[in-house]
């Protein structure tokens, strides 16, 4: 008893609450629950008991990360009555040679981004580290989420598509409504906003017909909805189809869709400093490639897979990145390169919906950002996009890829390669559970893989993955490579196209005598050797190191450009390097 309670005494004479709290030590609950109580004993006079209520026995550490609470009891402010930079979370103390990766657990409707830091927050090593690790949050958006129902089906109208702008600009941000649930979320920044239909297919065919959590009468015409605190806001809309569009089909092929409201969107995006009505012309000579990364080594990657594409793709290229788990490094440089080589780049994001079975683990969270929300992540006038793993060497141009004919299905994949036969003991899908789903498929990899958007959204392939992942993934023996897993366990109700195998060439898989053929060349990891990628990317792809010292001189002539204070932002790239050449030169 004597050790397992605290005992914090009320100051004498003073009126004061009664606390007492009941925990688990080793708990998440615990974590979070020790600061607030922190913070109350600063704020109010009170008689403190905690009780430890332990496990008596245990086969391993339930906690395995260290967790501050950011929370004061006060505003506070520097010396000259300014206000303090704002509230920190310290971690001292830490111990020196594990590996560390830094998250935020933020509130549900928070949308928040590092932007400042010059370390690999995924990949921590303290004793490598001389003073200390520092990194800067923003809470960039706020979003709005809501659910919307057709009131005379009484089902969530699937594809209707929203609008959230101002009377001056309707359109600022838009996304479509999901069958799961109908849920759709939008982000914004505090303020008042009409939520309109989009113009078009959404708007000719229904109109709102009432409201709840908004900020207007439920019959209004004009949906307001006022964000003026950092709670969730959460609405809900019912619609219903005009009377003379009773028998129209959201999803059907409509010609007279209105795009401009997507592209004025792209206001509040990134363009590789061009402007939306720019970006706009020959949509459909662009080739759209998506990746993810997350860690300065994926981030080094996934500039060498860029620089691959751009040296043997001849037609203009869009990069498509997520933004949540972008560096602040790789965000500050990507608009340089894109200046440097000529492309354009958008960079997405997408808050993962609070009713879907969380994920713990970034990398599973970055896997489930690859396939469970294609259809909500990129605008509706994206047709057809790539997808390509960062840790990729491309060896052709994309056109072809991006130009192959998926006879019917939403999306192609490559098959796992079987030539190289003494990996053969490590082929799981040729046994047990898979060889029995697929019933003579081939089983996918998800390093490579083409979208065609309009047939995805138009079969509801989105609602599906995330109907079939929200069943599976409560199993944790289930999914346990969720990007490639779900879309082949999916195979019978959303159909793979199978690319040709050159597609996609990986040593682990492949035979050597197959390499020759390659179109791209995947750096997959090997389970029987195990050996780091970096060393395995200089030994199995020539070029790799060209590339790399490539990327390197440019990011040399970016540090230094940035020290000497010229601004690249905006100009040509002539021009940033005849400024450049005449600093040297002094």
């Amino acid at each position: 008893m004597f050790h397992s309670a605290i005992k914090l005494r009320p100051k004498e004479g003073e009126t004061y609450f009664d606390v007492m709290a009941v925990i688990d030590p080793v708990t998440r609950e615990a974590q979070r629950l020790a600061p607030l109580l922190l913070v109350l004993t600063q704020l109010i006079n009170m008689n403190l008991r905690i009780f430890m209520n332990c496990q008596s026995k245990l086969s391993d550490m339930p906690l395995k990360s260290f967790y501050r609470y950011v929370l004061e009891p006060e505003i506070s402010f520097t010396s000259d009555n300014s206000f303090a930079k704002g509230p920190i979370a310290k971690f001292l103390d830490m111990p020196q040679s594990p590996l560390f990766t830094l998250n935020l657990n933020t509130p549900e409707s928070w949308m928040v981004e590092s932007v400042r830091t010059p370390y690999d927050l995924d990949n921590i090593y303290l004793e490598e580290v001389d003073s200390i690790v520092a990194a800067e949050y923003e809470l960039e958006y706020l979003l709005l989420e809501g659910h919307c129902y057709d009131i005379t089906t009484g089902q969530p109208p699937r594809g209707l598509q929203f609008t959230l702008g101002t009377s001056a600009d309707p359109v600022i941000v838009d996304t479509i409504v999901m069958a799961n649930l109908g849920y759709f979320q939008l982000k914004a920044n505090p303020g008042a906003w009409l939520l309109r239909l989009r113009k078009g297919r959404s708007e000719d065919i229904y109109r709102i017909y009432s409201h709840d959590g908004t900020d207007s009468p439920p019959d209004a015409d004009e949906v307001v909805v006022v964000l003026n605190n950092f709670k969730s806001k959460i609405i809900k809309v019912k619609v219903q189809k005009k009377a003379d569009m009773v028998n129209e089909d959201l999803l059907s092929d409509g010609t007279n869709e209105n795009e401009s409201g997507f592209w004025d969107s792209f206001k509040w995006g990134f363009s590789g400093g061009q402007k939306a009505e720019e970006v706009k012309q020959d949509k459909d000579d662009i080739i759209n490639i998506f990746s993810v990364a997350s860690g300065h080594l994926y981030e080094r990657f996934l500039r060498i897979m860029m620089l691959s594409v751009l040296k043997n793709t001849k037609t203009p290229v869009k990069f498509w990145f997520l933004k949540n788990y972008l560096s602040p490094t790789f965000k500050e440089f990507i608009p340089y390169m894109a200046n440097e080589y000529n492309f354009q780049y958008e960079l997405v994001q997408y808050k993962w919906p609070r009713w879907l079975h969380q994920q713990t683990e970034k990398q599973r969270i970055i896997w489930g950002y690859k396939i469970l929300f294609l259809d909500v992540l990129f605008p509706l006038v994206v047709d057809k996009f790539l997808f390509v793993d960062a840790d990729q060497i491309v060896r052709t141009d994309l056109k072809e890829l991006r130009d192959f004919n998926l006879d019917g299905a939403p999306y192609g994949y490559t098959p796992f390669c079987d030539s190289r036969r003494e990996m053969d003991g490590y082929r799981f899908w040729k046994s047990g559970y898979w060889a029995s789903h697929l019933a003579g498929r081939k089983y996918h990899i998800s390093a490579l893989y083409v979208v065609d958007l309009k047939k995805f959204r138009k079969i509801a392939a989105g609602d599906r993955l995330r109907g079939q992942y929200q069943g599976l993934s409560q199993d944790p023996n289930s999914l346990s490579n969720l990007d490639q897993d779900l879309p082949n366990n999916m195979i019978h109700q959303v159909p793979i196209k199978s690319l040709p195998q050159e597609w996609l060439w990986c040593e682990t898989w492949c035979d050597d005598a197959s390499k020759k053929r390659a179109k791209t060349i995947d750096l997959c990891n090997n389970p029987m050797t195990k050996e780091p990628k970096l060393e395995a990317a200089v030994r199995i792809v020539p070029e790799w190191q060209d590339y790399d010292q490539e990327i390197k001189q440019l990011q040399t002539r970016f540090q230094k450009e940035k020290e000497i204070g010229i601004l690249y932002k905006g100009k040509t790239k002539n021009q940033s390097q005849e400024e450049y050449q005449k600093h040297e030169e002094l």
